[in-house]
């Protein structure tokens, strides 16, 4: 199955991708080298850390070669819907602080709550999918439940 994700994110990935295989894994395998030559292995801190920087780098490497291999770019800017799908800019009205708040839905490596870019599966993109204006989004969050009205949503890359 297809993950969607923006232009920004693929673009994203891929140099995060660059970076890793191209300076990254160098500098490891450099350090891994030096800290061999050090002699003795099993009480060798240098090699041990390096070896575990080494492990994470090459499942970064791999979980990102994953999410672009499995990956859709959903060009935003040729979205037309009576509904909120993947790429909607959404103004919602919070109830119970008496105020509107915009949200872009988009895919988890692009997702930043500070940017209010949430991730399409995140609980409140779940229930946003699919609604239209002037539904009633209804979020059980650890605080309570949380009440939202669509206000009105966009697509705009």
């Amino acid at each position: 199955m297809k993950t969607p994700m923006t232009l920004f994110e693929k673009q994203y990935l891929e140099d995060q991708l660059l970076k890793l295989i191209s300076i990254e894994r160098p500098s490891v395998q450099k350090a891994l080298h030096e800290a061999r030559a050090l002699g003795d292995l099993k009480e060798n801190a240098d090699y041990h850390a390096n070896k575990e920087k080494q492990a994470l780098l090459e499942g970064r490497i791999l979980e990102i070669q994953g999410k672009l291999a499995h990956g859709e770019v959903i060009d935003i800017s040729k979205i037309s819907s009576s509904q909120i799908v993947f790429g909607a800019t959404v103004i919602l009205f919070d109830c119970a602080k008496n105020k509107e708040i915009v949200y872009t839905i988009v895919g988890e490596e692009e997702a930043k709550l500070s940017a209010f870019k949430i991730s399409f599966r995140s609980p409140l993109a779940k229930e946003l999918i699919g609604k239209k204006v002037d539904d009633e989004i209804l979020i059980q969050a650890p605080k309570g439940e949380l009440q939202f009205i669509v206000k009105s949503f966009t697509f705009k890359s």
